[in-house]
C-alpha cells in the first residue's frame, strides 16, 4: 500500500501543476483580449486582394472581396475604433456603431 501511495503522489502533483498552469494561463488570455467593439471605422488601404469589406471608396464594385491588389488605398476592411491608425498604410474612411 505505502509504494502506490509513493506513485500516487508525484502524479497528483504533476495534475495539480497542469491544472494550475492552465487556469493562470486562461485568465492572463482574458486580458490580452480587448472588450467588444463599442464602433468600427473603415480603415482603407490595409484589405489584401479579394478580402475588402463591401464596395471601393470610388464606385469602382459595390461587393466585397473585389480587391485586385493589396494596399489598394479605395479598399477597406472593418476594424474596431481606433485600430486603423496603428496598422502602417491604414486611413480611416468612416466610423460606424457596432450593432447591439
Amino acid at each position: 500500500m505505502q509504494k502506490d501511495m509513493k506513485i500516487n503522489k508525484p502524479l497528483q502533483t504533476a495534475v495539480a501543476g497542469i491544472l494550475a498552469l492552465g487556469v493562470s494561463m486562461a485568465s492572463t488570455s482574458s486580458m490580452a483580449v480587448p472588450d467588444q467593439p463599442k464602433s468600427w471605422e473603415k480603415c482603407a488601404g490595409i484589405a489584401k486582394a479579394g478580402m475588402n469589406d463591401c464596395g471601393s471608396l470610388d464606385g469602382k464594385h459595390a461587393c466585397s472581396g473585389q480587391a485586385k491588389v493589396d494596399n489598394d488605398p479605395q479598399e477597406w476592411v472593418y476594424v474596431p475604433k481606433g485600430t486603423c491608425t496603428k496598422i502602417t498604410g491604414g486611413t480611416v474612411a468612416m466610423i460606424k456603431p457596432a450593432k447591439k
